[in-house]
């Protein structure tokens, strides 16, 4: 049996080292330079993203400080094996109708999904860090029932660590409520205000349709503004109910008026006014005084996701996401949207001209909502629908969302919106328009 030389092939590989080991002024150019090319191909295809927690910052010629915020409306959601902060039997505040767990809602995958914004990242909702930023603050949510929606994903959240003592109830269904942290000594309200403006709304005794008076701001919510700090708006869905509006003291018209003597001019016009009186009142209101304001939210429209009856088996059946590309904001969803966009711009204009401290922003959620049908109630707003078997005839809720739910992300944002402003509060930064 031969032995092989432990020096063969030495040569070779001492030739290959040789090559490898020259000296480094040799290839050092040419380094640079493929250096060069990945980072310039990097900033091509990757250009930087800001969010709250990585805000680039920039100066002007005269010294200030600038933030670019991030845009969490763009992006997508994700699995998230982590889950809600809370569930259906840890929180006690979830109107009945959308606590899906605890009605029996089969498929759970709906709670393992979060939303992540295409160039920054969206950190978990910290109650903590909301109720120290809001402390001795009062916080009114005012809308209609999604509105509604949102507190009660908050309080639920803000629960998870306080209590929530409620100090104040009152109106059929309890549409006016109020809730003391004790902890950090903050009240939080709900009003309901399906207009935002004052409105009658339709009943068994009285007439078939609401009346919207478009230039009056409904004064059950307008009053208390003296004592608010943050008011979150939310309206939509109740302008597409048959209305006859009005304006300075006269028919504006109407909507779906069958049988009445008026114009049809259809709900979008009729919104977007009622949205500027409701804005221009509480810029008027609580920036008049240097050293007074408010923190003002509009939460976008959000959508609903029938595809079928409402009273019909399978109205919203899905259990996943739409996947990226599936859907669109379109049509209503869209002008519904463009109104509230269009309308809180104006009145960060607006609120240039007064003294006091006002802070506005849009919380623009209609696509990252959009894309969750799986959301909804759907006949589980009622317990156990099928304990008796599947029936052709079943009401569903696609409008509302469970708790928990996609909704919660509402209040992430928000959250990270609120921090914003409050270190640019304290830094001096400004944002980029």
């Amino acid at each position: 049996m031969g032995v092989t030389s432990p020096l063969k092939g030495h040569s070779n590989s001492y030739s290959l080292n040789k090559k490898l080991f020259l000296p480094f002024s040799v290839y050092a150019p040419y380094a640079l330079f493929a250096l060069l090319l990945i980072a310039l191909f990097r900033l091509s295809f990757h250009p930087f993203s800001s969010s709250i927690n990585q805000s680039p910052v920039s100066f002007s010629r005269e010294g200030n400080v600038y933030e670019n915020p991030c845009n969490y409306s763009n992006g997508k959601w994700v699995h998230d094996r982590d889950g809600p902060l809370y569930n259906g039997t840890t929180c006690g505040t979830i109107k009945e109708g959308q606590n899906c767990i605890l009605h029996g809602r089969p498929d759970l995958g709906y709670l393992y999904w979060r939303w992540k914004p295409r160039k920054c990242r969206l950190p978990m909702f910290d109650p903590n860090t909301f109720l120290r930023l809001l402390r001795n603050k009062h916080i009114a949510f005012v809308g209609d029932s999604i509105a509604r929606n949102q507190l009660e994903s908050l309080l639920c959240m803000l629960a998870t660590v306080s209590k929530p003592n409620l100090v104040y109830t009152s109106g059929a269904d309890n549409k006016f409520r109020r809730w003391h942290f004790d902890s950090h000594k903050i009240v939080v309200s709900v009003y309901w205000s399906p207009f935002l403006v004052r409105g009658v709304e339709k009943s068994k005794t009285g007439p078939n349709h609401n009346e919207v008076y478009v230039d009056s701001v409904d004064e059950r919510w307008g009053a208390d503004l003296v004592h608010i700090d943050m008011i979150v708006l939310s309206i939509g869905h109740w302008f597409l109910h048959p209305a006859v509006y009005y304006e300075s003291g006269s028919v504006l018209g109407c909507h779906y008026c069958n049988g009445l003597n008026h114009s049809e001019i259809g709900f979008y016009g009729v919104m977007r006014k009622a949205i500027k009186t409701a804005l221009k009142t509480i810029i008027e209101r609580k920036g008049a005084n240097h050293g007074d304001g408010i923190d003002v939210f509009l939460t976008s429209f959000s959508p609903s996701h029938f595809e079928g009856q409402w009273d019909k088996f399978g109205a919203c059946p899905r259990t996943k996401p739409y996947r990226k590309g599936e859907k669109r904001v379109e049509g209503m969803d869209a002008e519904m949207r463009a109104v509230e966009v269009e309308e809180m711009e104006t009145a960060k204009l607006n609120a240039k001209k007064f003294k006091g401290r006002l802070r506005l922003e849009t919380l623009d959620v209609t696509k990252l909502s959009l894309l969750r049908p799986d959301g909804h109630p759907g006949p589980y707003m009622y317990p156990f629908p099928f304990a008796n078997g599947v029936h052709d005839r079943v009401q569903n809720d696609c409008i509302h969302w469970c708790l928990p739910g996609p909704i919660d992300t509402w209040n992430q944002i928000m959250l990270q919106v609120i921090r914003r402003w409050n270190i640019r509060s304290r830094r001096g930064v400004r944002l980029i328009p």
